[in-house]
């Protein structure tokens, strides 16, 4: 049978700036393990620490643009792109425009606090 989700639950987020983090689908929100969908809202100027996540991520711009920070260099994924980050990888997102960015996050699986391995202060 279907599981109707009826609402998301607001994540709180990391990073020099709130960031607007609605988790429909995961381990807050649903209690779902082997994935997590969550809708993202950016401002422009947030930063977030670099991270060697133990997931893959696969991120959908909705609007604006999002820079994903890798070892040899960084991406500008704008509105209509797509991209994965591969479990295991540094990365790091930020979101430098003034407009920000809104974006949908996919991670298999499920992201959660013990498994992004943010790197230290």
């Amino acid at each position: 049978m279907p599981t109707l989700i009826a609402q998301p639950t607001r994540i709180q987020s990391a990073g020099n700036k709130p960031k607007l983090i609605d988790e429909y689908i995961g381990r807050v929100n649903s209690q779902t393990t082997s994935a997590s969908v969550a809708h993202m809202r950016s401002p422009g100027g947030w930063l977030e620490p670099g991270q060697t996540p133990a997931f893959d991520e696969f991120t959908i711009v909705l609007s604006g643009t999002l820079r994903v920070e890798h070892k040899a260099g960084s991406l500008e994924v704008t509105a209509g792109q797509a991209v994965i980050a591969y479990a295991g990888e540094w990365i790091r997102y930020s979101t430098p425009q003034e407009g920000g960015a809104e974006y949908i996050a996919v991670c298999l699986p499920a992201f959660s606090m013990d498994t992004v391995h943010r790197d230290e202060s």
